[in-house]
């Protein structure tokens, strides 16, 4: 290739030469210039001396001598000396490496790795003695387990406003990009048989954050997302191939990606990889066609079956509250009762002793006081019939209504106190 430079550019030159022409005007007193002459082809005579053919065609063409300047000729002899020292400062400089804050490098003295350099500028011994390699410090990949040629195109973010990307489809009746196929257990009556799933399985890495693991994450393994992403198929074939439709779609795909994380953790392990897992997402897991409106069904029916525990719980504790609050108000009244009925009887209890106190002190007159008293309370609405032997037929009969006090004689004399 580098061989058919030369005559591409000779040809390039002539080109221009005759496209030039056109435009040059003539010399009379000069004879007119061979067309095989070539300013790159002069070029490789040896030893190479371009800035002397410079020279000569500035003085042949401008009338500028160049050798009449003592800078020129300083810099033509100097030249070299200056090119020597640049060009072994570059060399030395060269040990000098800088390392990001996001990324480390392993140092290697002579092909054999002795450290891991962390963000900064560290010094070493300069190329090929000593080299860097680069290495990824805590940077965070996703990783799907299946491969579509749609990864190989650089994935744009979607706008905020705008509609939802094509990986947020996740209808059962359409197929998925990073969605792969899996082989379940299942069951035909009494016979054992297997499902197709398609399930999108991602998983959250990143390499190590120590040292041993940064070496070996660069020297154990050539391709990291391949050795993760067959790990990763090896485990989920493993796993699958003893769960069946019902155990995925229902109570075990909660610690579903714990066990798969686990499980692909510990063979990334096994082969010293390096690779730290943070997180096994399962974005989704299809059932078989056949088994999708089945399912839809049974999801269905479940929502159904929450609802109605959602409202019998519902009406329970609103019965709860009711019998509650009906308890509430009972022995809220039956303590009003009591309290009512205990003062009744404090009442009554302080009356009986008042009443015995007089009776103590008043004897016979108290009991004929009670007595009329209650006659009195007694026969103040009731109807009366008053018969009377006393009462003649020539005189009409009279009803005294007066109300009387408790008999006494009005003419017997007042002890007078003393």
């Amino acid at each position: 290739m580098l061989i058919g430079l030369l005559p591409l550019g000779v040809a390039l030159e002539f080109l221009l030469r005759a496209v030039l022409s056109v435009f040059s005007p003539r010399n009379p007193r000069s004879e007119p210039r061979l067309l095989a002459a070539s300013f790159i082809a002069d070029l490789l005579r040896w030893p190479p001396r371009p800035l002397l053919a410079l020279q000569h065609e500035l003085h042949n063409r401008f009338g500028i001598d160049l050798r009449q300047i003592w800078a020129f000729t300083y810099m033509r002899r100097a030249f070299l000396p200056v090119l020597a020292v640049v060009a072994a400062l570059g060399w030395v400089l060269s040990g000098v490496h800088e390392i990001p804050m996001q990324g480390r490098g392993i140092y290697e003295r002579f092909g054999k790795p002795v450290d891991v350099f962390g963000p900064g500028l560290h010094v070493g011994l300069p190329w090929p003695f000593g080299r860097v390699l680069a290495v990824e410090n805590g940077v965070v990949h996703e990783l799907a387990t299946s491969v579509s040629a749609a990864d190989t195109f650089e994935q744009t973010l979607d706008p905020a406003e705008g509609p939802p990307p094509g990986s947020a489809n996740r209808l059962w009746d359409a197929s998925h990009i990073n969605e792969k196929s899996q082989v379940i257990a299942s069951s035909a009556g009494d016979k054992q048989s297997f499902q197709i799933v398609n399930m999108d399985v991602r998983f959250v890495y990143r390499i190590g954050l120590t040292d041993a693991a940064a070496m070996a994450s660069t020297y154990n393994s050539a391709d990291l997302p391949a050795l993760i992403r067959s790990t990763a198929s090896r485990v989920l074939v493993h796993d699958f191939a003893s769960r069946t439709l019902d155990e995925l779609l229902g109570e075990q795909r909660s610690g579903l990606a714990d066990d798969i994380g686990k499980a692909v953790q510990a063979d990334l392990q096994r082969l010293d990889s390096g690779v730290e897992l943070l997180a096994t997402v399962v974005e989704a897991i299809h059932p078989p066609a056949g088994a999708a409106n089945a399912y839809h069904a049974v999801q269905a029916a479940q929502i159904g079956a929450q609802a109605l525990i959602s409202r019998e719980r519902g009406a329970a504790s609103d019965k709860a509250n009711q019998a509650q609050l009906n308890a509430s108000v009972a022995r809220d009244q039956a303590s009003a009762a009591a309290r009512e009925i205990l003062a009744g009887a404090q009442g009554a209890d302080l009356r009986f002793s008042a009443e015995r106190q007089a009776y103590a002190k008043a004897g016979q007159a108290f009991l004929l006081e009670q007595y009329l008293a209650q006659l009195t309370e007694g026969l103040g609405n009731a109807k009366l019939l008053i018969l009377d032997h006393r009462l003649g037929g020539d005189s009409a009969p009279t009803i005294d209504l007066r109300t009387f006090t408790p008999p006494a004689d009005p003419t017997a004399p007042r002890k007078a106190v003393q």
